[in-house]
């Protein structure tokens, strides 16, 4: 029983150890750790409604993350309405006019209303204009969609309700391959910085974004 109870005592320190490691960015309840796109503080254009982070309508500023991230691990959950469209950005920096200049998106969409939705590359869970999720796993408009995005030593997963279904090696021959067949050939600064901020979009209408976690690796 002893020794039971020195495997459990070291379980919960460890799993302790694992939960302090994750920084919080929205609770449900407070904002923590995000700001507008080029702004210094938190815009009016989002607001936190039944425990939910949600765009004003009439409104559009992007968020980003006020630090920067290089290895990571990102944790939400986002919903759409019925035709409606968001994206989630890694590696962003703000040298540009807009953050989708310079950062790679995984694609929030409803896939079944919004013409994003019928090309696969543009389709919820891509790596936006560039790589096709490999299954379709996105929930029906109005239920929330949990998202993990992992990057570690540039190699990045985009992970939708469980299902691993976007894999590429940020800055390889076969990415800048991709770039180059798509509309970011002609942005200097996409996907040039090796860190960057996390960033929601937050100007293409109504979203809602919940549960919002990132840990360093």
């Amino acid at each position: 029983m002893k020794n039971l109870s020195i495997l459990l005592t070291a379980f919960i320190m460890v799993g302790f150890s694992s939960n302090s490691e994750w920084t919080v960015l929205f609770d449900g309840k407070t904002v923590k750790g995000l700001r507008g796109y080029k702004q210094s503080g938190f815009p009016d254009s989002w607001e936190v409604v039944d425990g939910t982070l949600k765009t004003v309508p009439g409104h559009g500023v992007d968020l980003i993350s006020e630090e920067v991230y290089k290895n990571f691990e990102l944790e939400l959950e986002w919903k759409v309405p019925k035709g409606g469209n968001s994206g989630i950005f890694y590696f962003a920096t703000e040298e540009g006019n807009y953050i989708w200049q310079s950062a790679p998106e995984m694609q929030v969409v409803d896939d079944e209303k919004h013409t994003d939705g019928k090309n696969t590359l543009t389709s919820a869970g891509a790596l936006y204009a560039l790589i096709a999720p490999s299954a379709n796993v996105v929930k029906p408009v109005g239920e929330f969609n949990q998202v993990r995005i992992k990057v570690k030593n540039n190699h990045v997963e985009h992970w939708l309700n469980g299902t691993k279904i976007v894999e590429y090696v940020y800055g390889s021959d076969m990415m800048w391959d991709l770039v180059a067949k798509s509309k970011f050939n002609k942005m200097p600064l996409f996907a040039k910085a090796s860190e960057g901020h996390i960033g929601l979009q937050g100007d293409h209408g109504l979203i809602w974004y919940k549960n919002i976690r990132i840990r360093r690796l």
